[in-house]
Order: C-alpha cells, then structure tokens, then sequence
C-alpha cells in the first residue's frame, strides 16, 4: 500500500511494506538486517530463519533443542555472527550465539529462575547489554566486553512498583555511540527512561508524560538519531488506541514531551531510517518526517518489530510468520 507523503517538484515520494512469504507460522517478534541480502528473524515454537537473497526465501536455521524458545531479539553483528535472545520466566530466557551464519548455535547464558529477559543491543562488536525486568527491586542489566563469551551482572536501577520492560520488539533497549544505553519501562509505576553513559554501570532517570495503568501499557520501544529522539508504545490490549502511546525529545534525551499527533495506536517498535521515522504495531504503520511531531498512516497490517542498515534495507516482522521488505522511493 502507498502513500503520499512528500512532493518535491514534480515526484512524489512515498514508502511501504512489501510482504514475503516467510514459510511459518510462528508469530515473529525479532528481527535484524544484516544489508540488502541477509537478514535475520526470530519468534514462537523456537524459530529462526535467515534470508540472503533479500527476502526472496527465508530458510529455518532454529537451535538444535530450543522448541520452547520464544526469539523476541536478534541480533546480527555479521553475517556470520548472531545472537538470538529467547523471552520468558526464568530459564526460558536463554541467550543463544552462532558465528557460522546459523549452521550451528552455543547457549551463551540462561537466566536466573526469577528473572524475564527481554532485549539486548550492543555497541560494537565485542561491547553489548542486555536487559531484564527487575529482580528483588533492581532492572536487570548485563553487559560483555568480549563479544558476549560472557557477561558481567551490574547493577540495575531501582525499579517502582509494577514497573517493568516489554519484550514485544527487541527494542525497549538502545545503545548509543560507544558507551551510552537508554531504555523505557512500562506498568504501573513506568513510563520511566533510563539513561546511562558508563555502558551499564550507573543509571540516571527521567519521568516523561506517559502515565500507564496497567502491566500491558506504557514505553515498548525507543530510538534516537544524534539529538533527537522517539519513545513508542501504548497498551497492547487496546491496539487502537492513540493515547499515551508516544514522546519525543529534541536534546537528546534530557527533556521528552508529547508531540501534536500520535501514531494510531499501540506501537512496539519505532526506527529512524532515511530521515524518517517510522512505527509499527499491531494495528498499522505510520511514518514522521518533521522529528516525531506529526505522523501519517502508510499500513494498516500488523507487524510487531522492524530492523533496518544505516543505507536504509529493512524488514519488519508480525504474527502468524508475516514479513515484509521496505520499499521507498518515487511513487509509480
């Protein structure tokens, strides 16, 4: 489906999604492109499929054993090299890692019986962070230096009551430059960032308008560019729902506030790509060109996560085993 949204001169520019047939029916939560070629996905009933020829055909590459894994986060540092984080209570949350493109797998680390991990992100190759709802009070928050052979417990900021992270997308965590991480909470309580700018070790935190109620509401996914920055979500429970579901900051994350119009509704992830913004969710797509201040539907199919390359390929990923490709450019 195509959308108007910028004319210059004479050509109109407009993006959308272009569905591929993944061969599952897994509902499909984790996604990473590698470049135009090679991408990775992951979800439900332990699967994870890799694409190399763009999305053409997607093939199951899935750990050997892992059939009770739910992949809510991928994350493609290469071709070769890809950690897969499985969701879920205690020891169903399990970090998995390849280094031959998915032939084969080692389980990196599995979690504590009380904990729920739910993404990870990683700077550079070797430095990464993974976050986790709290623990006898605390966020979780690991970090490896080494490229994930293992991981230091350092830690996490005080969490309130009810308040947690969502792993709807992979993307409630976000790393920035060489040692900075943000992340959003949710539930009761949330609505919360966190920032950090040792790598992990120390958290400062900020209250923005967002006020959820309820475990299902709250912030599910961020991003930024070098100043700017969006905060997605909502209450997945109401997926048309507009209110409450977006914040943005224009100074790099030390003030946020609601921006004139909203997505429309609950959105688990948002990206910038190309000079715009753009969030997904279960009830529609929609794109920002102005910085997150207004927003436009292009979509209304349901996706649950997306993953683009700084040269703008990207795929997005939703129930029932949808993907799509990301298309923009003049309108045909």
């Amino acid at each position: 489906m195509w959308r108007v949204l910028q004319l210059l001169g004479t050509v109109v520019y407009a993006q959308s999604w272009e569905p591929q047939t993944s061969g599952v029916t897994a509902g499909l939560r984790g996604i990473s492109a590698v470049n135009a070629r090679v991408a990775y996905a992951g979800g439900t009933q332990g699967t994870i499929l890799k694409t190399t020829d763009g999305g053409t055909t997607w093939q199951r590459v899935s750990p050997a054993g892992s059939a009770d894994a739910d992949f809510r986060d991928l994350e493609a540092l290469s071709e070769r090299e890809v950690f897969a984080l499985s969701s879920g209570e205690g020891r169903l949350s399990r970090l998995y890692k390849t280094t031959d493109g998915g032939q084969s797998w080692t389980l990196a680390r599995v979690n504590q019986p009380e904990g729920f991990w739910d993404a990870i992100s990683f700077w550079d190759a070797t430095h990464g962070i993974l976050l986790g709802d709290p623990v006898n009070g605390r966020f979780t928050i690991l970090t490896t230096g080494d490229g994930g052979a293992t991981w230091k417990t350092q830690e996490g900021p005080k969490a309130e009551k009810g308040e947690a992270a969502f792993a709807a997308s992979g993307t409630a965590v976000f790393t920035r430059g060489t040692r900075e991480a943000f992340f959003g909470s949710g539930g009761p309580g949330g609505g919360r960032i966190f920032h950090s700018e040792d790598g992990g070790a120390t958290w400062s935190v900020l209250r923005t308008p967002l006020r959820p109620t309820s475990e299902a509401a709250g912030i599910f996914s961020l991003a930024f560019t070098k100043t700017g920055g969006v905060a997605v979500g909502g209450d997945y429970t109401k997926p048309n729902e507009t209110a409450g579901n977006i914040v943005i900051t224009q100074d790099g994350g030390k003030r946020w506030e609601a921006p004139p119009s909203s997505p429309g509704g609950y959105r688990s992830a948002v990206a910038h790509v190309s000079g715009m913004w753009i969030a997904v969710g279960t009830s529609g797509s929609d794109v920002s060109r102005d910085d997150g201040k207004t927003w436009r539907s292009f979509d209304t199919a349901a996706y649950n996560a997306m993953s683009f390359t700084a040269d703008g390929a990207g795929w997005a990923v939703g129930p029932n085993g949808a993907i799509a490709k990301f298309v923009t450019g003049p309108r045909p």
